[in-house]
């Protein structure tokens, strides 16, 4: 499954607002600004909903 839609999976800003990080997780491609990097390393509970098992991901 391929995510086509280039947004910042937290904030939803695309790729003409902020830079975007590609990432790869359960065979589906996601996007991710800058800012939010931080919250998929320290607190990925916080993506639950935008992020599929985020809510069981532990922090690093």
């Amino acid at each position: 499954m391929e995510n086509s839609e280039k947004v910042c999976i937290f904030c939803k800003r695309n790729q003409d607002e902020v830079p975007l990080v590609h990432l790869e997780f359960k065979n589906t491609s996601y996007w991710i600004c800058p800012q939010h990097i931080p919250v998929l390393i320290h607190d990925p509970s916080k993506l639950s909903g935008h992020l599929p098992g985020a809510e069981t991901m532990q922090a690093g």
